[in-house]
């Protein structure tokens, strides 16, 4: 019996991701490592996978239980927190019953809960979510009841960084983190393809045709939990997981936690009883990933593959290399440096965006989640909530006859809703180091970032040399967004066009055709001298670019300095319709 549904993608059959594949695999082991956060491309299979990953768990996370599928709940990202949680039995609370509802949490007991693009659901629901993970019991308090239950459930999270990030307070909280992407090579993306398209015509052939490799990773799964208990991780090596966070620079204990758990886990896969140092080291990446200080430069990138994670049949082709396009040489090379923020700058004028909301209107958006409700009358034209009116009739009644009267109704008060996005885009060529200039560029910034109010996110956007770069994506951690801008290094050309691209992509990404909340602030003096192909003029290709970002709300700062002066950043805000201003240093 093949395990799971014959609609159910087999985990086995997803090519070239080893390291998601893995992290599953711990996951499915061992769910106390915390829970998964796949960050990645939008069509790299982060859902595929983990669906697959629930068909061979076993049910009610018994592994004496077999092939029986475990539940896969897909936590909507619009659910309240009462679906999320629990909620009073409606249907009860008119018998006059006080009883309450289970919430998907519940559902979740014994299997997978999935949330796709977790960085934009709501914080509380977030920590709810991570804290009955961590715990599996779930508890529910609703005007004096209270209730619990067995939420023992595996926890993947998926994202897409350019849609923005997750504070780290949340971030830390997942044990493990993997960076996703689709393959780049040719035949690496046809075999995909090819594979997807056998089995949209056929799922039951298709599924019988990876019945060994989905039953050996089953069984190779269930022995590893049945053996991960009596699994021994040797004192001396503790000193090992240490130095590995210390060397990571991350602060909190989770980390060492997670990774000792974690090795513990890829022990029992390898069917092996004691953890070795090669253990620690092949976890660690997975667990240091989301952690680690951003100004640190990138661990290598792991090449081995996990446990049983090549496919059975039909191995995939090498990594086919596409060539690069010739970046344009760079005539006048200038060796890096690194300004720190001066606090010489005088003070930009903040941006007042569409995007702000504030407790008298959601601009908008969708309320935020109830916080109380308040009495209404009859005649109110305020909207009823239901669940607080029979609470209101229940708690008054309860023990007599239910009866619903003008005295119980009661409308909700929601919590006040943010959702500013501010991209910051940041000139950091050779020409920002004359005259203190990036100093002052970085200390304007930290200073219009901590303006802003905590719920709303900013991003960054660095370019220099040949490109530009995310340097950070949105977040609403301060602290994060200072490391990053104080580690801004200044040197090398000015691509200025490939900068606004970007920009466009960024501020639009998610958007569906409706007009993105996004505010944009450009730190730039205009002088493009990169174009975004060989033998264009880089100062056209910059105007066309800026014409894909009107109409968003801009400021355009100035840092443009010397006698003679070409006034472009001037031209780019008129190009956007920005506002402009003048960055000054004393």
């Amino acid at each position: 019996m093949i395990p799971g549904s014959v609609s159910t993608y087999p985990l086995s059959a997803v090519a070239h991701q080893p390291e998601l594949l893995l992290a599953l695999s711990l996951l499915a082991v061992a769910p106390s490592v915390g829970g998964l956060l796949i960050r990645g491309d939008r069509g790299a299979a982060k859902s595929t996978a983990a669906r697959g990953l629930a068909a061979l768990l076993p049910q009610s996370g018994d592994p004496q239980s077999g092939g029986h599928p475990a539940p896969f709940v897909n936590l909507p990202l619009g659910a309240t927190e009462d679906r999320v949680v629990g909620t009073l039995d409606l249907d009860a609370a008119l018998r006059g019953e006080a009883r309450l509802k289970s919430g998907l949490m519940a559902q979740a007991h014994g299997g997978l809960l999935y949330i796709d693009e977790v960085n934009l659901l709501p914080d509380h629901l977030v920590d709810v979510l991570l804290d009955a993970a961590a715990l599996g019991v779930v508890r529910v308090e609703r005007d004096g009841l209270s209730a619990s239950g067995r939420a023992d459930f595996a926890l993947v999270g998926s994202m897409n960084p350019e849609e923005g990030g997750l504070r780290p307070q949340f971030l830390d909280r997942f044990g493990l983190c993997v960076d996703v992407q689709a393959p780049t090579g040719a035949q690496q993306r046809a075999e995909i393809v090819r594979r997807r398209m056998r089995f949209e015509a056929d799922p039951q052939g298709f599924a019988e045709q990876w019945q060994a490799g989905e039953l050996r990773l089953c069984e190779r799964l269930q022995a590893a939990r049945l053996l991960f208990p009596s699994v021994d991780l040797p004192d001396a090596l503790l000193s090992h997981i240490a130095a590995l966070s210390a060397a990571a620079q991350v602060r909190s204990l989770r980390a060492d936690l997670v990774m000792h758990r974690a090795a513990r886990a890829f022990a029992a896969l390898e069917g092996r009883s004691e953890v070795s140092g090669a253990d620690i080291e092949r976890v660690a990446p997975l667990v240091l990933l989301h952690r680690r200080d951003p100004r640190l430069p990138p661990p290598p990138q792991q090449t081995t593959l996990p446990p049983d994670s090549a496919p059975p049949q039909e191995s995939p082709s090498p990594l086919e290399q596409e060539p690069d396009q010739p970046a344009p040489p760079d005539s006048n090379p200038q060796a890096e440096e690194i300004f720190a923020p001066t606090a010489n700058a005088a003070p930009l004028p903040v941006l007042v965006g569409k995007g702000v909301a504030s407790s008298g209107s959601s601009q908008g958006d969708q309320p935020g989640r109830v916080i109380r409700s308040v009495p209404i009358s009859p005649q109110s034209n305020a909207p009823l909530h239901l669940p607080d009116t029979l609470k209101a009739a229940l708690g008054r009644t309860l023990g007599g006859e239910f009866q619903l009267t003008a005295g119980d109704l009661r409308s909700a008060v929601h919590e006040p809703v943010g959702g500013r996005r501010v991209l910051f885009v940041v000139d950091a060529s050779g020409s920002m180091g004359v005259a203190g200039r990036m100093g002052a560029l970085k200390g304007a910034l930290l200073g219009v970032l901590s303006d802003k109010a905590r719920r709303d996110r900013a991003a960054l956007i660095v370019f220099r040399g040949t490109g530009a770069t995310l340097a950070l994506p949105w977040t609403t951690d301060a602290a994060e967004a200072e490391a990053v801008i104080a580690a801004v290094p200044t040197g090398g050309r000015t691509p200025l066009a490939h900068a606004l691209q970007l920009a466009a992509e960024i501020v639009h990404a998610n958007s569906n055709g409706a007009q993105s909340n996004a505010e944009l602030v450009i730190f730039s003096d205009g002088r493009a001298n990169v174009p975004l192909t060989a033998g264009r003029d880089a100062w056209t290709d910059a105007l066309q670019a800026a014409q894909a970002l009107r109409g968003i709300p801009a400021l355009v700062v100035d840092t443009e300095t010397g006698r003679i002066k070409l006034g472009r950043a001037a031209q780019l805000a008129e190009m956007l319709g920005a506002r402009y201003s003048v960055l000054e240093t004393v």
